[in-house]
């Protein structure tokens, strides 16, 4: 049954909705992504971004369309991964701000301006946008919508279908403004994520019934903490103020009453679940473990007493916990550090010898979300963070994390782990911020990096015909080789960057997953009589998916 009138009830479906049909279609919009590389990951990155926007509205006790809307934008923006979940991120986050005070009656304008609203976030966020993604997607989305919106009579529903049908006209349009598009033959993968999101709106419209559609909805939003967190970092993130419930009770009820039920048990849970948060309460054994943070550790006490004995009683004071907390990491604070992402063994080994405090674990495939840099961040515990995001999927949301960050952060935009190692190379504890800026900046842009991985499906891309299976090389991120055995590929890529780049005196080449040190070193073996000036270097990478990585400085 269609429904027109959409409150905070209807938006709290909507997004259900298109978090699930994104999941469900997130591999074939993976396989959308321009490159024919392993690492295309447009349609995860989306999902997941989604996915903790959904969490935050499981999280949310309010049905409220600002509220809801406002939980989306935080969900996304904290779950936000690569650039097309940070996009995604900022959409939402225009949304919130248009329903923001609008009361719980999303009316047909206020769906178009909210739409338009975050369509001009999206922008903003992009240093420089570009036609044929789902920039695009989403400014069609919002011409139209206002368009419905200014007709008599319009509803939600029409401005909803309006928004569909411009996305689909903007969609198809996309490999026209992007002529890498149309070579490869696919449309836009962000622009493709984005309109099944909204087609996702578009079913608990229609009123459908999720059991009818093959969505699994059981998992949507559930599971999806971050890689963080310990007890410390979460009380030092967090004021005195902000600690709603300041003392943390654990216990065990031991020789129970022999006239306690289940039922009795279960009242007392609720008792606790009345007086704070964080309550577990659970009976095995003849034994209840107790935990409860509350502002009334002698109520907690006295009802546990009403079931039986107390053991192994602990009260911990959590708002004194946290001045002791923030007072140490005051007195250990330094004035600069360097968070990097990679991942690899051999990587992390050569950029923690380089200098950096905190490595992220990611790259291709596993692009971390902007809460996850957000908290290295903090953890390497500086004035100045330095941030290298080690691959151009990254960099935007390492922007976007250090806008929220409480200290200064240099977000400097290296592409490849290659870079990230030889900005390191420059990298001075002892020298000031300034001066390891132009120095890291320097370093990173003098390197030329190279890549050796395998395509995953048929395409062509700057002339090149490739296949399925073919070993693809690349040069500053930009197919330049294909063939079909790794080392003679790997051969031709170092051949090529040292004969357009004369000046280069020194080649790393790192292995990785598929690839060995003894490949590495007859490849190598094969340069050194040619190259004789030339100083090469073998090392272990360990990264995955990537045969090898190359770089020449």
């Amino acid at each position: 049954m269609k429904r027109s009138v959409f409150n905070g009830e209807m938006l709290r479906d909507m997004y259900v909705l298109g978090a699930a049909m994104l999941e469900k279609n997130k591999a074939s919009i993976d396989a959308m992504n321009v490159f024919p590389v392993p690492d295309g990951d447009t349609g995860t990155n989306m999902s997941m971004t989604m996915q903790r926007a959904i969490a935050e509205i499981r999280a949310c006790d309010s049905d409220s369309a600002e509220d809801i809307s406002a939980a989306a934008s935080l969900g996304a923006l904290k779950g936000a991964r690569g650039n097309s979940g940070v996009i995604l991120s900022q959409i939402f986050r225009g949304i919130a701000q248009a329903l923001k005070g609008r009361g719980d009656l999303v009316t047909a304008k206020i769906l178009a301006d909210a739409i338009t609203a975050g369509t001009e976030a999206a922008y903003k966020a992009v240093m420089r946008p570009k036609e044929g993604t789902m920039l695009t997607v989403s400014h069609y989305m919002a011409d139209y919508a206002q368009k419905a919106a200014s007709v008599r009579g319009a509803d939600g529903y029409s401005v909803l279908e309006a928004m569909l049908e411009g996305g689909e006209i903007a969609l198809k349009k996309t490999p026209e403004l992007l002529p890498v598009l149309k070579e490869a033959g696919v449309l836009d993968s962000g622009g493709t994520g984005l309109l099944t999101i909204f087609r996702g709106f578009m079913l608990a419209a229609n009123g459908e019934d999720p059991e009818s559609l093959d969505l699994d909805l059981s998992a949507i939003g559930e599971g999806n903490a971050e890689e963080y967190s310990s007890n410390d970092d979460i009380i030092a993130s967090t004021s005195t103020e902000d600690i709603k419930f300041g003392y943390c009770s654990e216990m065990f009820i031991i020789h129970i009453h022999d006239d306690v039920t289940e039922d009795d048990i279960t009242r007392f849970r609720d008792k606790l679940c009345r007086l704070g948060d964080s309550v577990v309460v659970v009976h095995d054994s003849g034994i209840i473990k107790v935990h409860c943070h509350s502002n009334a550790p002698g109520k907690v006490i006295q009802f546990a007493l009403m079931l039986g004995e107390i053991d192994k009683l602990k009260v911990d004071n959590m708002r004194e916990q946290n001045r002791l907390i923030r007072e140490k990491i005051m007195r250990e604070e330094k004035e600069q550090a360097v968070v990097a992402v990679c991942a690899g063994d051999g990587l992390e080994e050569d950029l923690k010898s380089l200098g950096v405090g905190y490595i992220i674990s990611g790259g291709q495939t596993m692009n971390p979300s902007i809460d996850v840099i957000s908290q290295a961040i903090k953890s390497v515990n500086a004035r100045n963070v330095f941030v290298l995001p080690d691959n151009s999927n990254i960099i935007l949301a390492a922007q976007q994390a250090a806008e929220v960050a409480e200290c200064s952060v240099i977000v400097l935009p290296t592409k490849s782990v290659m870079q990230g190692i030889a900005a390191m190379t420059g990298y001075n504890p002892e020298s000031s911020v300034d001066e390891n800026k132009a120095a890291m900046t320097e370093c990173l842009e003098n390197v030329v990096s190279g890549s050796v991985t395998y395509a995953v499906r048929d395409t062509s891309y700057n002339g090149n015909t490739i296949h399925s299976g073919d070993i693809i090389g690349l040069i500053n991120g930009s197919i330049r080789n294909v063939g079909t055995n790794v080392s003679e590929c790997t051969l031709g890529i170092i051949k090529t960057i040292l004969n357009e780049h004369e000046d280069r005196g020194f080649v790393s080449v790192y292995w990785g997953e598929g690839a060995s040190e003894e490949s590495a070193s007859a490849i190598v073996s094969s340069l050194e009589e040619e190259y004789p000036d030339i100083e090469f270097m073998v090392r272990k990478g360990g990264q995955p998916l990537y045969y090898y990585f190359i770089s020449a400085e």
